[in-house]
């Protein structure tokens, strides 16, 4: 299948320009009109790591679009700054990393654009996280405007700080939602709104995230959702990014396959 792929945008409600990834199979490729995938980015921003799985969903015949959710705060929150803000955080232990207190000690000793990205992404979370979501509001809006889309039939997934944001998401629009690794939807009674179907991936080593794994399932037993997980043994957070040192080829090939028989069933039949 011939695919089609570029950078674009699109503008937000507000009139900020908000940068993306396009890919798509080609109009030859026999689609008329196409479900779209939202692709939601790690801490790292829209880098080809991210391109590279909303390209696999084209090949795979959806339309898919990667927002640079960062793109308010770009000459900050670059993947070279990013990368090297987080180093410092990672050496803390998993308890203290969430911690406002070991977060500025360890920003007194940044450089001036590392410490803009902890202030952002530690300090400014919840705010940064509530603009994020509805730029990707403004996404799909974005989406279902395009001649090339069946805007009925709309997917979302994410990683990471993308996981959580998937499943924030599907509080606010009926995604088909696929979340790996994601934080739970804040606040957790939100999980009521959810009407599309939920697949959520956890790693076996992801003590922050899975702490949150008793809350998300007794919600959606507790409002009668249409709710899917699997948690990959052994497997550690960001399991499923092949550039990074925890990549486990065995989860994330099932995940996989397990994430794109789900899009088919809800979202091409």
């Amino acid at each position: 299948m011939e695919i089609l792929s570029e950078d674009a945008g699109f503008k937000c409600a507000d009139g900020a320009d908000m940068a993306a990834y396009v890919a798509r199979p080609s109009a030859g490729s026999s689609g008329d009109r196409r479900p779209a995938i939202i692709v939601v980015h790690e801490a790292f921003g829209l880098n080809d790591q991210i391109r590279g799985v909303a390209r696999r969903y084209a090949e795979q015949g959806f339309v898919a679009m990667a927002p640079n959710l960062f793109a308010r705060v770009g000459d900050v929150m670059n993947e070279k700054n990013i990368e090297s803000a987080m180093k410092p955080l990672w050496s803390l232990p998993p308890e203290k990393r969430n911690d406002p207190d070991a977060i500025r000690a360890l920003m007194g000793a940044m450089p001036e654009a590392e410490r803009k990205v902890m202030e952002i992404f530690y300090l400014g979370r919840d705010a940064m996280e509530k603009q994020m979501a509805a730029d990707l509001m403004n996404c799909k809006d974005h989406l279902q405007r395009q001649s090339y889309v069946r805007g009925d039939r709309l997917g979302i997934t994410g990683f990471c700080m993308g996981g959580g944001l998937a499943y924030q998401l599907s509080t606010m629009h009926p995604f088909v939602s696929v979340p790996f690794y994601g934080a739970n939807p804040k606040p957790i009674e939100s999980v009521a709104n959810i009407s599309g179907p939920v697949l959520a991936f956890y790693a076996g080593e992801d003590e922050r995230v899975n702490a949150g794994i008793p809350s998300i399932v007794e919600a959606m037993v507790r409002y009668k959702k249409a709710f899917q997980m699997k948690i990959y043994k052994g497997a550690q957070h960001s399991f499923f990014n092949e550039t990074r040192p925890v990549y486990n080829r065995e989860a994330a090939e099932d995940a996989w396959e397990s994430a794109l028989a789900f899009f088919n069933r809800h979202l091409l039949h």
